[in-house]
């Protein structure tokens, strides 16, 4: 990493350094057994290359550069990744520290290895900043780079464990700024990869340098705890070798022991000390067959008394990273809870190697395909989200519930098994299943039961999704849904669709004001017209026609100016306007305002707002108000809030009204006062729902009852008509004392 990098010296290394370095390269050919011989030829010039390159270059610990490159390159042999990966490991500083190019780079190795250089490179530049800004695109271009090519955050995961492990070379105020890096963005990466060896050591050598004093308290205390124990320990493995020869059950014993970090953040979290974290010791027990981690359980369970609610069973249902054992906890000698885990070889290599067991299995049977998932799901969904999110801190919003996700797993009507992040919903549910499914959906049964789409997911839920064809996502969900898949999709769908009507009203109000100004239609964006297009994409700055009817749309555009000037492009054409035409739609016999005016009809969408401070519905009088950048907001032509933007705005107003059919019902709020008493709110709520008003919305107050009490209603009506006869019906009710129809911004009631 070039943070620990000196300036290049003008003197040559030592012969010592120079030895230590080859003695370097000796200890990773030992390592590319699995490798054909041209494979480690192509390593070995990668080295020689990297080794004169970083020539003179000398690390804050006083050897040679070249000691870092293959130190990652180390990292990546253990893994078993291809020649490639090696290739690029040791070359992924060449291009920042050592002026080499891409080209060059191609030309000597190959694009494929230059291509993973780049993107090693791109991520060095990357500066992680307090700046939420900042972090968030520095994280989306890293994240993206691995969504391509996992290899690249293989090779930085080696790169930033190397650099860990020599922090202590690095000036201590660097310590807190790449430890709390490390710990906050590589760890939760190795781990959401499966990359449990990696994310372990991370975590503790971020530990280690961010709370020095800590970490040297807690290894204190863990060496006298592993004094004391372990006898306990010594005696505990006989006994359970003893019982697994007395079955004739092969298996490898090997003891673990909770990390630093992990204790700390249990102490810390739970509030224990360290004598109270019972939990420091375990056991893994690997075994030859599935059905043999099974047996082994049985066989433990016998030994000793199993923790009830401390089994847990991760071969059935692997976790979101491929992980797989069977856990459960004992209580041994003297009292000591100590867990086990059964796994077989293949899944020790998955649970410490995650993603990169991939490469592992290859290379030790180059026809299997084991782990070719591992983690591919969640990298594929990284790219869905960056298809539909084009802001950095969206997309860092999306992410970064998903890097921790403790899973909860459900079933499809099917039996298929899903996993979920905790506390994930029916809408997340959809959409994991598929886009159109979560787009389409209007309830769900769990466990053949209904319940609202905003219900969470417990273990062991079957859930069935029922879809209209007809139904659009809801702006509501995105208050509830957890996963970044399906805020991405819902957000896409939303500014899709509103754009999309955006334009088509755009489309209308420009169709209108060039009637008005005597242009019979909207001239075609083809043949002859297409200049036309041109000229006045030109001349309002937009790229597209389509982009032009969307700012029209959204008010960020006056139709009337792009209509004048289109009549004047026309007239240039020899396209006369027509004067009949445009008396016709500019003047009516008491020459007010345009008859021509835009048609609502209520299914207009989101480009069309109707004003929550006046509440118009079909039959009042309308004035239509093109906010910048929020499309077309309609009030009633009384409101008293659109005359004072008339008065400061009055250019911005357009000609509104309404259709003869309206295709649904409008909100308006009613005031009712009644006379206090027994089930007077459910005579009242009786006689709307007798003349077939919808009830949006009931709001009693927060004074005491009183004898004449006010109860304000948000209703549905079809139209004024509707709205009369509801009045008329509420009137007529019993205790009813008053009814009015509330117009706050008309400044009363009408």
């Amino acid at each position: 990493m070039s943070a620990l990098l000196l300036p290049k010296l003008a003197t040559k290394p030592t012969p010592a350094a120079a030895n230590a370095a080859a003695a370097s390269f000796a200890a990773l050919t030992a390592k590319l057994d699995y490798m054909t011989a041209a494979d480690v030829d192509n390593v070995r010039q990668a080295y020689r290359f990297a080794d004169e390159a970083h020539l003179g270059q000398i690390r804050n610990s006083g050897e040679p550069y070249i000691t870092h490159p293959i130190a990652v390159a180390q990292q990546c042999a253990e893994w078993k990744l291809d020649a490639q990966a090696l290739m690029a490991a040791l070359l992924h500083d060449a291009i920042e520290d050592c002026g080499v190019t891409k080209p060059e780079l191609i030309e000597r190795f190959g694009a494929p290895v230059a291509e993973l250089v780049d993107g090693l490179t791109k991520l060095e530049k990357l500066e992680f900043n307090t700046r939420e800004e900042n972090q968030a695109e520095s994280f989306r271009k890293m994240l993206l780079a691995m969504a391509r090519d996992v290899r690249v955050i293989l090779i930085k995961l080696a790169d930033r464990t190397h650099n860990m492990r020599t922090l202590g070379d690095v000036p201590r105020s660097k310590w807190t700024r790449i430890s709390s890096e490390t710990l906050d963005i590589y760890a939760p990466i190795a781990h959401r990869l499966g990359l449990n060896t990696t994310y372990r050591e991370l975590q503790d050598l971020s530990f280690q340098h961010l709370h020095p004093w800590r970490y040297a308290t807690l290894t204190k205390a863990l060496v006298k705890a592993r004094g004391r124990r372990r006898d306990v320990i010594k005696r505990v493995q006989v006994e359970v070798e003893a019982a697994f020869e007395a079955e004739g059950i092969p298996v490898k014993i090997s003891g673990r022991e909770k990390t630093l970090y992990s204790i700390y953040r249990k102490m810390d979290e739970k509030h224990l000390s360290f004598a109270q974290v019972t939990d420091i010791y375990g056991f893994r027990v690997i075994v030859s067959s599935l059905n043999a981690c099974y047996t082994a359980m049985g066989v433990l369970h016998q030994q000793y008394k199993p923790l009830p609610g401390k089994f847990k069973d991760y071969i059935a249902i692997p976790k979101i990273n491929g992980y797989q054992s069977l856990h459960t906890t004992l209580v041994g000698p003297f009292g000591t809870n100590i867990e086990f885990q059964m796994r077989t070889e293949a899944m020790h290599v998955v649970a410490e190697s995650g993603v990169a067991a991939h490469w592992l299995y290859k290379a030790t049977d180059p026809e299997s395909d084991a782990s070719q998932r591992l983690g591919t799901q969640w990298l594929q969904s990284l790219l869905d989200i960056q298809s539909e999110t084009h802001d950095a801190a969206e997309f860092w919003d999306h992410v970064k519930i998903d890097l921790f996700p403790e899973a909860v797993y459900v079933f499809t009507p099917k039996s298929q098994i899903m996993a979920m992040p905790r506390n994930a919903t029916i809408v997340d549910f959809a959409y994991a299943i598929h886009s159109d499914i979560g787009h389409r959906a209007v309830a769900a049964k769990v466990n053949g039961e209904q319940v609202p789409l905003r219900s969470e997911l417990h273990n062991g839920d079957v859930i069935e999704i029922i879809t209209a064809s007809v139904a659009n996502p809801n702006p509501g969900w995105l208050g509830f849904v957890r996963t970044g898949k399906a805020r991405s999709k819902i957000r896409h769908y939303l500014k899709t669709m509103a754009l999309a009507e955006s334009q088509e009203l755009g489309e209308k109000m420009l169709t209108q004001s060039l009637r008005s100004e005597g242009i019979q239609r909207l001239p075609e964006d083809s043949g002859t017209d297409r200049v036309i297009w041109e000229k006045i994409l030109r001349f309002s700055g937009n790229k597209s026609r389509s982009d032009l009817l969307t700012d029209i749309g959204l008010g960020k555009r006056i139709a009337s100016m792009v209509a004048k000037r289109m009549v004047s492009l026309l007239a240039e054409t020899g396209e006369k306007p027509d004067a009949l035409l445009m008396s016709r739609e500019r003047y009516t016999a008491h020459e007010s305002v345009s008859q021509g005016a835009l048609v609502l009809d209520g299914s207009e969408g989101a480009s069309v707002q109707f004003a929550t401070c006046c509440r118009p519905i079909p039959g009042d009088g309308i004035l239509g108000y093109l906010g910048r950048g929020e499309g077309l907001v309609v009030h009633a032509d009384d409101c008293a809030v659109a005359k004072r933007l008339q008065h400061r705005d009055s250019e911005r107003f357009i000609p509104v009204e309404w259709s003869d059919e309206p295709v649904r019902a409008f909100e308006t709020a009613l005031l009712v006062t009644v006379s206090n008493g027994k089930g007077v709110l459910a005579k009242v709520a009786a006689a709307l729902a007798s003349a077939e008003a919808d009830i949006t919305h009931v709001n009693m107050g927060q004074e005491r009852a009183q004898d004449a009490t006010e109860l304000r209603f948000g209703i549905a009506v079809r139209d004024r008509a509707h709205l009369a006869s509801v009045l008329r019906s509420v009137k007529r009710t019993p205790s009813v004392l008053r009814v009015q129809r509330a117009k706050p911004g008309a400044g009363g009631a009408a």
